[in-house]
């Protein structure tokens, strides 16, 4: 495949993290709720849904294994805070696609040119 010549295994491996954290809708409402909001307590999390403590948590454990949330303990708070960066690997992913793309499309409109020119 093309897109792993582009870039490192190791990237493509942080990459498919991110998606696969990303892909589960609670998750990404989780994040959406933090750069919203700001740093947040498990349980401030947790009372927004509809599901128990504990699967929040395991929600949350899941995003800090992407590196999407970090958590930092404040005597005995437990806050969750939104990390942006990961979602770097998915952009430079996006603009690696749209450059492909370009060069595709540019290749077909050269060769639609020159069947017009025939």
């Amino acid at each position: 495949m093309l897109f792993t010549h582009m870039v490192e295994r190791q990237d493509t491996d942080r990459l498919a993290t991110v998606l696969k954290a990303a892909a589960d809708p609670t998750r990404r409402s989780i994040l959406t709720l933090l750069a919203q909001e700001g740093p947040l307590r498990i349980t401030d999390i947790a009372a927004r849904f509809d599901i128990s403590l504990n699967s929040v948590s395991k929600h949350i454990k899941v995003l800090e294994t992407a590196g999407l949330v970090t958590r930092r303990t404040e005597w005995r708070e437990h806050l969750i805070e939104v990390q942006m960066g990961p979602l770097s690997l998915v952009d430079q992913w996006f603009n690696e696609l749209r450059s492909i793309w370009a060069l595709r499309l540019d290749a077909l409109e050269a060769a639609l040119k020159e069947d017009d020119n025939d």
